[in-house]
């Protein structure tokens, strides 16, 4: 059965808090059927979010100028900032069909960073009681997060992929609960590879087409 259209809006940088308020609208929008799935691309300032299952204890070493922000998603903290692609999914579940939305969006994220020259996988074996979540590179590095909520029959929330972000807030915490978990970005791996890294716009748009998401045009409301 084909998957209902996904289409895809730009935003750029939001600050989180806007984000999040937005995004409200948009789960209410696509529950109403004013809306159909849709994609937002953007980045975030600095910001660490968690969800209540975070051990606190993970938290310690932040620098005083990233903020901390309790979220509704599942998943442990998790950094946002420059350089990093984050994409909110808004799913009508209903629509799609039997399917993990989790698992589907873990393959379109492996293949997208295949096209640009980056070997990514996805990992099933649980970890310790922490389910294994995200993408990560064969030495078991992890290049993106996902956190969805569903409410009823939408999706909330998504995932975020190391472009080019500042490394070094990956040091001063235990990102999504993994204490001895290496966090590394696309620039790095390129840089590895002695190749030139792609351009944010090649990531996004290699993203948005593994995930089969058309575009609305940047900051449009689709």
């Amino acid at each position: 059965m084909a998957l209902p259209p996904l289409t895809r809006v730009d935003l750029g940088e939001v600050p989180y808090d806007r984000a999040m308020a937005d995004m409200d609208g948009w789960v209410r929008e696509r529950r109403e059927g004013l809306a159909g799935d849709r994609l937002f691309l953007l980045s975030h300032p600095p910001v660490v979010t968690y969800g209540r299952t975070t051990d606190p204890a993970d938290l310690v070493g932040l620098p005083p100028d990233v903020p901390t922000v309790l979220v509704d998603r599942g998943g442990q903290a998790t950094y946002h900032g420059p350089g990093q692609l984050v994409g909110y999914l808004v799913l009508g579940l209903r629509e799609r069909g039997p399917g993990d939305v989790v698992r589907w969006l873990e393959h379109g994220l492996v293949a997208a960073l295949a096209e640009l020259g980056f070997a990514a996988v996805r990992r099933d074996t649980p970890r310790g009681g922490t389910s294994l979540v995200g993408v990560w590179t064969p030495d078991h590095r992890k290049i993106a997060s996902i956190g969805m909520r569903v409410r009823g029959t939408v999706t909330s929330h998504g995932f975020s992929l190391n472009v080019a972000p500042d490394m070094a807030v990956f040091d001063s915490f235990v990102s999504c609960g993994l204490a001895d978990v290496t966090i590394t970005s696309v620039r790095r791996l390129a840089e590895e590879q002695g190749v030139p890294a792609p351009s944010d716009a090649e990531v996004r748009d290699a993203v948005a087409r593994h995930l089969d998401a058309r575009g609305a045009g940047p900051g449009q409301r689709a």
